[in-house]
């Protein structure tokens, strides 16, 4: 099946969304095409800015502060634990956080934390499901594929922490 991507800035660097042939999100990324293979399996990536266009006009509204909730249509690929744990991601509202262990609990598992971090930590789709608000127990900004230093840029601009 081809997909489609491109790569565009954003004030935290550039970014690379790569759409299905229906225009559904399927792996979204920091950085270029590489770190967007990294995401997602694909025999055949095409750069069509076009069919990206969508999601590239929501996380530049997003940056600007005009877009709190994503609109797009997701079809990330991921076993039925890791869909509802990217499906709990997508309920932290814009300027909040959640521990693992919160998260653990609102799915109705509260021993699954590590296995919620590892789900988490393969979410194909960053930003538009919002892996980065998930924080330690303690508050800490445990790991995030993109590394602590975006992650906490990426909270300060939804105003959980004070920008560096």
């Amino acid at each position: 099946m081809r997909q489609f991507y491109d790569t565009f800035p954003t004030p935290l660097g550039d970014f690379t969304v790569a759409v299905d042939a229906n225009g559904s999100v399927i792996a979204a990324a920091f950085g270029g095409l590489a770190e967007l293979r990294d995401r997602f399996a694909a025999d055949e990536v095409l750069h069509e800015p076009a069919r990206v266009a969508g999601a590239r006009r929501e996380i530049a509204g997003y940056f600007a502060g005009k877009r709190e909730p994503f609109t797009l249509r997701l079809a990330p690929s991921g076993t039925p634990f890791q869909q509802s744990v990217w499906a709990a991601l997508q309920r932290i509202p814009f300027g909040q956080t959640r521990s693992y262990g919160e998260l653990a609990a609102d799915l109705g598992n509260p021993g699954a934390a590590r296995a919620i971090g590892r789900a988490n930590a393969t979410n194909p789709i960053c930003l538009i499901i919002p892996c980065h608000r998930v924080i330690g127990g303690d508050g800490s900004l445990t790991g995030y594929a993109f590394g602590e230093e975006l992650k906490a840029q990426l909270l300060a601009h939804e105003g959980v922490i004070a920008a560096a």
